[in-house]
């Protein structure tokens, strides 16, 4: 997601609050709203999976 698209979403929602939407700023809106859910999903997954859980051993030193 650019810098451009997200300074959109922002400028259409401050449009819809101060003065209401076109029907085709509103599909617009939607479009770039759920580009940027998807984004940050696939952001958030690619982090996650990058996870590595290590199990620390249980020894004699270190009971837990």
């Amino acid at each position: 997601m650019t810098k451009e698209k997200i300074d959109r979403i922002n400028e259409l929602a401050r449009k819809s609050r101060e003065e209401g939407l076109t029907d085709e700023e509103k599909r617009e809106q939607t479009e770039l709203r759920y580009e940027y859910r998807s984004s940050v999903m696939a952001n958030l997954k690619a982090q996650l999976d990058n996870i590595e859980i290590v199990d620390v051993p249980k020894d004699e030193n270190n009971k837990k």
